[in-house]
């Protein structure tokens, strides 16, 4: 970001290096300065929850930093179980009468018994993702160290272990290059001539392994068979040990370095996937093309230069956002430590931190071409990992990106889109066997081969994902403005609600239009005990959703004018949203609810984040029956869903609240021998514990800093709408809104002194802050009175239809009354700016 000021942020590329600085000798005993963007450490890893995640997308490495013994843990993100196949039940079309006849007749378990053995597969329920082996290099030399160091530079996406022996200093580099497509591994001593060890690779499955050369080790195997369906998915793994200086021998699938000055060792691994219906590709000659492309690059003594196109390939991603919350004394101590003391501290700097770790991971792991996040982003060290590592679509999937456009992070949700194009024609074949509708739909689950059966039991019976995935369609239109991307995925969107006319059945009462059977994930109101139900609060906001936006799509790109009025019709025959006997936003289509109920889900505050169905604005009554509800709830919970919390305390507008959740979420996921903590938490390496390992809570806390810091889908852009009270002063850049509104702002005792506004798409811009923005003299502005529709479309409010209430309590509500509200009309391609004197 450039103000008028100069080094706006120069508080953030002070100690820019990724190692410490030593004093006098080879390694000072003297704690070291390291980067704002730095993990590090004063040990080695010893469990994998500690060892530093790097990926380029596609290769995936955790770096333990042992010191006579290292491992780095390998994969491919294409390495799973199975093959290509559907889960299909086709029993669910005889049996989906009559379990809509018994839910309505109140025989709810009844009803879910026989959706489980008629909906939910009884075959794959899923394939899981796989490890793609280890790595290990032994230092037998090596067991007397001193001065241990290891690091993860965030900033420029490299993993540094350094230590001394004797008088010799070891340093290892690792990185997963984005450009050269190899996991690379740089080894030196600092005396020539001091370098020695020995490498070789290991599976824990049954792995053929051969010397392709004198320098090179191979790798081979196939995934496994799971759940009747044969593992099909061939794995080729190449080692290319460079060394300079020395000897380099070769025995029993072992690589031997004796007596070299630096090593170079090079990592490629592919498979025979091609998508998910093909796996003809030739593994090991895609393996031996990208070894010989990168040591074609790395030739000539290259490493630095190839390290920086790595770097500064990540780094067009990284560098767009900026965030500085204050500084503090603890910043310059270990991560792991930092982690354990940060709910009884203020440590502001391990907050960005831990926001800007989210996005390391969403780029290390999310590439155009490549395969979307799944529960553990491209990391996996197990052959059967929780829940298969597979994609769960009731909400942890989502949120995997739900950073992706507020961060500037927005070409690497591509293969979160081409996840849903690919559903889209795996769905048609379910919506067609399953349920005889037309259009495409899936449950809640999928994993690489686009399954989208009902998998899990009882769990299977929820079929409105389709709903949620249009909504990431949609809102990737609202912040480009893309029009050609909108109709590249329109047809996605009309097919779900093509589903959805097919399969919406009458309320017996109301004569609402419901979804039945379904489920609020993942559920069961004491009520009935049992998770199956029929409209529930969560299908109908996505539904609102889905229809709402697709009809605007069809308008924006003048498509199936005839169908819009059809669209319109369902859509106001769906039911409102009800506030219930303790003033809760109701969960289910009954008042249902318990306040004692703390379930981690809260799947109909959906309308609240991240859609933007419930507003202060425009109904405050809704926004304060979603505030109740989270109060019942309670704070504690465990990874993903603390982290959701934080979004929707955001969105409450209670940056206090969330800071709490920030807390309790970065606190010590595990002791200090090695066992977990139940509860949740961090990780020592910044992992997130749902436990164990889910990626989507790293991510659910990236999106819901930045919705403390700025917000923009309730008809403005809304600066700091829910700055903590620890925060009084800070700075961002780079923030991205809806409309292509790029916002960079400073702010001081809670006020913002600088702000500059990039308009990339032109139109109405309009900004609510809680202090008056300094005035300006170079281009209009104009207050706003009321609640005076925003004429810029990607600012529309959400039409709901009013309220149900079922209770007499009357509730407090929020006033935003005295927030100040200006337009300002731009101009695409300029930037705003406004400045304290």
């Amino acid at each position: 970001m450039k103000f008028r000021t100069e080094c706006f942020f120069i508080t953030l590329i002070i100690f820019c290096f990724s190692g410490p600085v030593f004093a006098s000798s080879p390694l000072a005993s003297s704690s070291p300065l390291v980067s704002p963007h730095t993990l590090w450490y004063e040990q080695s890893a010893q469990h994998w929850e500690e060892a530093l995640p790097l990926g380029n997308g596609r290769l995936g490495a955790m770096v333990y930093g042992g010191v006579a013994n290292d491992n780095i843990q390998l994969n491919e993100n294409t390495f799973w179980a199975g093959g290509p196949h559907n889960n299909v039940n086709p029993k669910a079309l005889e049996s989906l009468p009559e379990i809509r006849r018994l839910i309505t007749a109140g025989e709810y378990l009844v009803a879910e018994a026989l959706a489980e053995k008629t909906i939910t597969s009884q075959g794959s329920n899923g394939m899981p993702y796989q490890t793609a082996g280890n790595l290990h290099l032994e230092f037998p030399a090596h067991k007397q160290f001193s001065h241990y160091y290891r690091d993860l530079h965030i900033g420029k996406a490299i993993a540094t272990t350094r230590y001394q022996v004797g008088d010799v200093v070891y340093t290892r580099e690792v990185f997963s290059s984005f450009v050269d497509q190899v996991i690379v591994v740089k080894l030196s001593a600092s005396k020539p001539g001091q370098l020695s060890f020995t490498a070789h690779l290991s599976h824990p499955a049954t792995m053929q392994f051969a010397q392709e050369n004198n320098h090179t080790l191979l790798m081979q195997g196939m995934s496994k068979d799971h759940e009747g369906i044969k593992g099909q998915v061939k794995l080729a793994t190449l080692v290319d040990v460079n060394a300079s200086g020395g000897s380099l021998s070769q025995n029993n699938n072992r690589i031997a370095v004796n007596n070299a000055d630096s090593a170079l060792i090079l990592i490629s691994m592919a498979t025979n996937f091609v998508n998910y219906k093909d796996i003809s590709g030739d593994a090991l000659a895609r393996a031996r093309n990208y070894l010989a492309s990168a040591k074609n690059q790395f030739t000539h003594n290259q490493y630095t230069a190839r390290k920086h196109v790595h770097s500064n390939f990540y780094k067009q991603y990284f560098d767009r956002v900026a965030l500085q919350l204050g500084k503090s004394e603890f910043a310059q101590e270990p991560t792991d430590q930092r982690i354990r003391l940060f709910a009884s501290r203020h440590d502001p700097e391990l907050a960005s931190l831990y926001f800007q770790f989210g996005r390391y991971l969403l780029i290390s792991g999310s590439q155009p071409g490549g395969q979307p996040t799944n529960l553990q982003g491209i990391w996996n060290h197990r052959m059967d990992p929780p829940w298969d590592s597979k994609y769960t679509l009731n909400i942890n999937a989502e949120m995997n990106y739900w950073p992706s456009e507020v961060t500037q992070l927005n070409e690497l949700n591509e293969p979160f889109i081409q996840m849903v194009k690919e559903l889209a024609q795996t769905g048609q074949q379910t919506a067609k066997e399953m349920y005889g509708a037309r259009g495409w739909m899936a449950h809640h689950n999928t994993d690489i081969w686009r399954i989208t059966g009902g998998i899990d039991k009882t769990w299977g019976s929820w079929p409105t994902s389709n709903a949620w995935l249009s909504q990431h369609l949609w809102e990737k239109y609202l912040y480009s403005g893309d029009k050609t991307y909108l109709a590249d995925v329109y047809p996605v969107m009309k097919s779900a609600v093509t589903f959805f006319e097919d399969f919406l059945i009458e309320s017996p009462d109301k004569k609402w239009l419901i979804v039945s059977p379904s489920m609020s994930p993942e559920n069961a109101p004491t009520a009935t005990g049992v998770k199956i139900a029929a409209g529930v609060t969560m299908d109908n906001q996505l539904l609102f959703d889905l229809l709402s936006n697709t009809i605007a799509a069809a308008e924006i790109l003048g498509q199936d004018k005839t169908q819009i009025p059809v669209w319109k019709k369902i859509l106001s025959r769906l039911p409102p949203m009800q506030i219930g006997k303790h003033h809760q936003l109701q969960e289910w289509l009954e008042d249902w609810d318990e306040p004692q109920d703390k379930h981690r889900h809260v799947s109909h505050l959906y309308g609240l984040y991240p859609s933007n169905q419930i507003s202060p604005l425009t109904a405050p009554e809704l926004f304060s029956a979603a505030r109740v509800t989270m109060e019942q709830r309670g704070d504690p919970s465990t990874g993903w869903s603390m982290n959701w919390k934080i979004n929707l305390w955001a969105r409450l507008l209670d940056g206090d609240r969330a800071l709490k959740l920030m807390r309790e979420q970065i606190s010590p996921a595990m002791t200090l021998d090695g066992s977990v903590n139940e509860s949740g938490g961090t990780y020592p390496n910044m992992f997130d514990a749902h436990p164990p390992f889910q990626i989507d809570g790293n991510f659910g806390f990236t999106s819901g800093m930045a919705e403390m810091l700025a917000q923009s889908h309730d008809g403005a852009v809304h600066l700091l709408p829910a700055l903590p009270q620890a925060w009084p002063e800070g700075e961002v850049k780079g923030l991205l809104m809806r409309g292509g509104f790029v916002v960079d702002m400073r702010w001081a005792n809670g006020q913002i002194r600088e702000l500059k506004i990039h308009s990339r798409l032109g139109g109405n811009l309009r900004l609510r802050t809680h202090s008056e923005l300094p005035a300006v003299s170079d281009f209009k502005t104009k207050k706003v009175r009321g609640t005076k529709a925003n004429p810029n479309p990607f600012y529309a409010r959400a039409k709901i239809k009013t309220p149900l209430k079922n209770t007499g309590k009357v509730m407090p509500l929020l006033s935003l009354a005295n927030t100040y509200v200006i337009d300002v009309p731009t101009q695409a391609g300029r930037d705003y700016y406004w400045a304290v004197k």
